[in-house]
């Protein structure tokens, strides 16, 4: 288990390279508006995750490319993306 794991609770560690989450919503807009303020909390972090946006689902993963792997700007972010729901 990764030293930061407990700041972001719900998260999947994948190949121990990045974490994921998926979040569900009732409708599109609903996780569309989701999407937009993760955008701007990673414009604000300068970390920016792979979002994938669909009819009621949101999938995030994110990882430091510079580093190949996790660092703690992932858990940082992924510990403000889980204040949004």
């Amino acid at each position: 288990m990764h030293q930061h794991a407990a700041e972001a609770p719900n998260w999947k560690i994948v190949d121990g390279k990045k974490l994921a989450r998926a979040y569900t919503f009732p409708d599109f807009q609903s996780g569309l508006h989701f999407v937009n303020r993760v955008g701007e909390i990673a414009e604000r972090q300068g970390h920016h995750p792979d979002v994938h946006l669909s009819w009621g689902k949101v999938e995030i993963e994110t990882w430091t490319h510079d580093a190949g792997g996790l660092t703690e700007q992932d858990f940082l972010l992924a510990s403000q993306i889980n204040h949004l729901s």
